[in-house]
């Protein structure tokens, strides 16, 4: 697939900072050739540190990505909007009649890792999320047709 025929695809979650941005990150790792991976929220929370170190764990580089809200794409014609949380699928902004949006949610590392009692336990919950999200994205584009 050349430039042109790339689906563009944006995961949108609340803040931007962790499932989304962890969405992006795997697509641009294993499916940069035919989608053109994006992130935003509907809000911005800055980037979670967590989800960064969990991401480069796998060779992931995400340090760079910053939290991004939806309205700095209100130009751009998506082939899919992705929403990875709850909230975001609730509160998801219109976009153009041939925009697909789907819903496909994930738990929320920050708040599963609320409990955790040492850090690492805290890191496991990202991992758990951050491997679902992999499995996820490992089935684009053809999972959009579900």
């Amino acid at each position: 697939m050349n430039e042109k025929e790339r689906m563009k695809i944006l995961f949108l979650c609340t803040g931007n900072s962790c499932r989304s941005q962890m969405a992006e990150g795997w697509c641009k790792h294993i499916k940069s050739d035919m989608i053109e991976a994006f992130s935003a929220g509907i809000e911005t929370h800055g980037l979670n540190r967590n989800a960064v170190k969990v991401m480069a764990e796998v060779g992931v580089d995400i340090s760079g990505h910053r939290s991004k809200h939806v309205d700095e794409f209100k130009d751009v014609e998506f082939d899919a909007v992705i929403t990875v949380c709850d909230h975001a699928n609730e509160h998801c902004p219109v976009f153009s009649g041939r925009t697909k949006a789907i819903h496909v949610g994930f738990e929320d590392p920050p708040k599963l890792a609320a409990n955790a009692k040492t850090d690492a336990e805290a890191l496991d919950c990202y991992r758990k999320v951050r491997d679902q999200i992999r499995e996820f994205v490992e089935r684009l584009p053809g999972a959009l047709s579900n």
